[in-house]
């Protein structure tokens, strides 16, 4: 009997602990948006300090050699805890296991590096100079290398794998060369199909603007509520690179606006209200717990690919959306029926910037990044040779001259913010969202037909029990697998991309 009072006591601690280090990534969210879109930029010194300093914090209560402790006693007596218990317990090790082959010094100095580069990248991507922001990003991906040895060695992984391990568990380099070397393939024989295929039809009425920021705003606004943000908890703001943040109660989305393109703003927040939704759905019994966390980054950017690409670009939701885009933009209705919507925002061609592009080209610009940001990790390619590497990647992949840098290596804040092996999660997420909605579908045959009056309620329904609600139960193909029937199968996005496009 003290035995198991022991063990159960060591679990409740371990709960405790885990609930005080989510609560200083929560303020580290909260800090990092503010840096994003409020912070002066006299003020980035400061704020990476404070970044240093939580990250430390969160990296002493991790280590603490009491919590060692804790999980040895709870995983000797493993076997009273209930099945989620131990899978909450088993990821609780897999966090100690990656914080303690990390020492706090190169945590702390990683902070610091990658709030020095972000705050710079920002104006090197406005005045298209990587050289400002090139030293900055070198040491940056020196402390990373050196995050990677050190993961490498506790883990057993090789170190670009334990990189990408900790946005997707369980994801490794082999897995994903397996995937996207035949999808590089498949994709450079469809694009020219697709291309014909286009060519043939219609040529799309563009959209004519200017389109006022505050109509955008009110828009944007409108559809994230449609879609079921609920702005008592949420906000929508401006900042370089869109994105979500804060926390499943404390939610923030970032877009940007142009008065010549209202599409990127409103398809922008599409997108990232499906990160939103997912995260505001987690499982809340197990809040600030390791399973009440997101499954990874590849299931994140199914949530986000499932709204804005399968739903929001899909036939149905266009019906809808045309007539309001119009009511909220005037000019000649021609433009916003839904088959020149569907032609405008489907539309495929060969482009630099990757946040734009279409569903058949968007994978190269993943493949690309995936290479080279491998090639750094392991040395083989230098900060200073990057721009040249992208170009020459560019032109092979989708043969296009890259005419400066803000359209090149500048223009993601990946890198500078230090996620390496991020990337592969986007084009496995899209695979993910093209299954996902496939199977929604099925068990929901009424979708299409409510996206067609603007309502996402049965789809993000049917979303918030068969992915939300799981957490990190399982891992990205046993979610895929217990969602859909079977794991993550390329297939059927190859069959999404032959139906949309040209069937």
């Amino acid at each position: 009997m003290t035995e198991v009072c022991h063990a159960v006591h060591a679990y409740d601690a371990l709960r405790i602990r885990f609930a005080r280090i989510a609560a200083l990534e929560e303020v580290a969210s909260i800090l990092h948006w503010d840096t994003s879109v409020t912070m002066p930029a006299g003020s980035a010194a400061a704020r990476g300090e404070q970044m240093a300093t939580l990250a430390g914090l969160s990296h002493q209560l991790i280590t603490a050699p009491e919590l060692a402790g804790h999980l040895d006693d709870a995983e000797e007596r493993a076997e009273l805890l209930s099945a989620d218990d131990r899978r909450n317990l088993a990821l609780m090790r897999r966090k100690q296991l990656r914080a303690t082959a990390l020492p706090a010094e190169l945590v702390e100095a990683t902070a610091r590096a990658t709030s020095a580069c972000e705050a710079a990248w920002r104006t090197a991507r406005r005045e298209s100079d990587f050289g400002a922001v090139a030293p900055l990003l070198a040491e940056v991906v020196r402390l990373t290398r050196e995050q990677a040895a050190e993961l490498s060695a506790a883990t057993g992984l090789a170190p670009y794998d334990a990189l990408m391990d900790g946005f997707q568990p369980g994801l490794s380099d082999a897995r994903v060369a397996e995937i996207f070397g035949p999808l590089e393939v498949a994709l450079r024989d469809l694009l020219p199909e697709v291309l014909e295929r286009q060519a043939a039809l219609p040529a799309p009425i563009p959209l004519a603007g200017p389109f006022p920021v505050e109509a955008q705003r009110a828009l944007c606004r409108m559809l994230a509520e449609r879609a079921g943000i609920d702005f008592a908890t949420a906000r929508l703001d401006e900042s370089t690179h869109p994105f979500c943040g804060g926390t499943p109660t404390d939610t923030r989305i970032t877009t940007r606006y142009r008065t010549d393109d209202a599409a990127q703003a409103i398809l922008g927040v599409l997108h990232e209200c499906g990160h939103a939704l997912y995260e505001r759905n987690l499982p809340r019994d197990w809040a600030r717990q390791p399973l009440g966390e997101s499954a990874g980054m590849a299931a994140h950017e199914s949530q986000s690919l499932i709204v804005e690409m399968q739903a929001c670009r899909s036939d149905a939701f266009l019906s809808w959306l045309g007539p309001r885009l119009h009511a909220a933009f005037g000019g000649d209705p021609t433009p916003y029926a839904p088959a020149n919507l569907a032609r405008l925002w489907r539309r495929v061609s060969a482009g630099f910037i990757r946040v734009e592009a279409d569903e058949v080209t968007y994978p190269a610009h993943i493949i690309l990044r995936w290479r080279l940001e491998r090639a750094l990790i392991a040395g083989a390619l230098a900060v200073p040779d990057l721009p040249g590497a992208w170009n020459e990647a560019m032109k092979t992949l989708l043969g296009l001259e890259v005419p400066d840098d803000a359209r090149g290596c500048l223009q993601d804040i990946h890198w500078y913010d230090g996620a390496f092996g991020y990337f592969p999660s986007y084009t496995l997420g899209a695979m993910g969202a093209a299954q996902l909605f496939v199977a929604a579908v099925t068990a929901v045959p009424e979708i299409p037909a409510r996206l067609a009056e603007g309502d996402l309620a049965p789809l993000t329904s049917w979303l918030r029990t068969n992915v939300h609600a799981h957490g990190a139960r399982y891992g990205f193909d046993e979610l895929m697998q217990a969602a859909t029937g079977r794991p993550l199968d390329p297939v059927v996005f190859a069959a999404h991309l032959k139906a949309r496009y040209l069937d």
